[in-house]
């Protein structure tokens, strides 16, 4: 009996979401409530974030063993289980080691389900099925970021009132996840459709692709303008990247510690939802602009709009307003323009792509991404705790999040510098009638891709 792909869309890319935003959201706010200093928790939590960063590197040789549909259903039952050690070792006293490990694995696991759900669309269905369905792939993906970033996020703190007990409280959330990953495998098994497409490339062998591998990396180094585009990949989203291991710890932090003392139920609403609404609102309305003009004439307008609303943090965290409004409202605005600005980040990814080999160039292109979010992430409680130890501003209480704002607004001048370097088509990006079919196609995937790698404020 054929299956509708109505029956399996939705589940399956609710299941790729959702392990993202566990592993990178939730585990942020977690560890700082359970008493995590923020350097160790920014900088471990951060190399969480590797598995998608080397994610080309491995991707290939999924394509040696089984199929796409027998790599989606492995990896969501690893899910499942790397979910339950995490429910199961919060409760320990060796909770931070342990659950790393486990956190790590779900992220490998994660990043390879990611690989094997979007190869098994494309085998799945037919070339007319796949466009009829990429909005419903996006929605539902969607949907994992608000579940994730909100709806577990308030469950946690609805059970660390309830139970007095936060480790008991989280763990309860990754048992819970646990449970959905194991029901959800069980329903694949029957519902994902199996595909005469669906098998092992045939003639390919582990050589073979070290060898194209190799070949593709190297060609990648030699495009025009590599050191410029490269410098854009990894700085353009400094401010951010360094905003994203500490809003949440700032937003629970007490008014005493210099924070906004927000209860994680509320946190999970300002981010989950306000903070992803929002997002989502700034990245359809960045495309419609860009599309309009094009990239070379948005890059600077977007670019503004990605940096500048940090400064809402640095009010926040000099006046900590008790009004939830006003912090919704802060938060809302900051980011509007971070998915505005983002939509310029996402099309020169595309631009740079273009070519030989630009499906493997732009696996490339978002590894480089991840990278640049990941490595300031990491070292951003550390600057935190050094800029701490000074008064810059002449305020009573701890300075740490205010000054550690205020750096963040420096780290702009970074974002403005590596704008100014590259080199773009000036009628890249323009009006659809403007554009050739194949590149609109491109252009047109936007959005989507701008959901799947980033949106976060992940806490990608």
């Amino acid at each position: 009996m054929n299956k509708s792909p109505w029956s399996w869309i939705p589940t399956l890319y609710v299941a790729e979401g959702l392990p993202y935003f566990a592993v990178n959201t939730l585990t942020v706010l977690m560890y700082t409530n359970m008493g995590v200093d923020l350097k160790s928790m920014a900088f471990y939590t951060g190399w969480l974030c590797l598995p998608w960063v080397i994610k080309p590197f491995w991707s290939p040789f999924v394509d040696l063993f089984k199929t796409k549909r027998s790599w989606v259903l492995g990896m969501q039952l690893l899910l499942g289980i790397s979910m339950a050690a995490v429910g199961l070792l919060l409760p320990t006293s060796i909770f931070f080691g342990t659950t790393l490990i486990a956190f790590w694995l779900m992220a490998f696991f994660s990043a390879t389900h990611d690989i094997a759900a979007d190869g098994y669309y494309m085998l799945a269905l037919t070339s007319h099925q796949q466009a009829a369905y990429v909005g419903v792939r996006s929605t539902f993906y969607r949907i994992a970021s608000v579940i994730g970033q909100g709806g577990l996020v308030m469950l946690a703190g609805f059970l660390e009132k309830s139970l007095g007990d936060i480790p008991m409280a989280w763990g309860l959330v990754f048992c819970a996840l646990s449970a959905f990953f194991l029901a959800i495998t069980v329903y694949h098994y029957f519902f994902l459709p199996k595909s005469r497409k669906d098998h092992p490339t045939p003639g390919v062998t582990a050589g073979t692709i070290v060898k194209d591998f190799a070949m593709t990396f190297v060609t990648f180094f030699r495009k025009r303008h590599i050191v410029t585009a490269l410098l854009f990949m990894l700085f353009y989203r400094l401010p951010e990247a360094m905003c994203i291991k500490l809003t949440q710890p700032f937003m629970v932090a007490s008014h005493a510690d210099g924070g906004l003392g927000l209860s994680t139920t509320q946190v999970g609403f300002v981010n989950g939802t306000v903070g992803v609404v929002a997002l989502l609102l700034g990245g359809i309305l960045g495309g419609i602009a860009i599309a309009r003009n094009g990239l070379k004439r948005w890059l600077w307008p977007m670019a503004l709009s990605l940096t500048l609303p940090c400064i809402f943090y640095c009010f926040l965290a000099m006046f900590q307003p008790d009004n939830f409004g006003l912090i919704c409202a802060a938060v809302g605005i900051e980011q509007f323009g971070y998915g505005f600005g983002f939509t310029a980040f996402m099309l020169y990814l595309i631009y740079f792509s273009q070519g030989p080999s630009q499906t493997s160039h732009y696996a490339f292109c978002t590894a480089f991404m991840a990278l640049g979010m990941m490595v300031p992430g990491m070292y951003a409680g550390w600057i935190h705790n050094i800029l701490s130890e000074y008064n810059l501003f002449g305020m009573a209480g701890p300075q740490g999040f205010v000054n550690f704002f205020w750096w963040v607004m420096l780290c702009c001048l970074v974002t403005f510098a590596v704008c100014a370097m590259i080199h773009i088509d000036p009628h890249f990006g323009m009006k659809k009638k403007e554009r050739e079919p194949e590149e609109s196609i491109k252009y047109d995937s936007i959005i989507e891709e701008s959901i799947k790698y980033d949106n976060i404020k992940e806490g990608e």
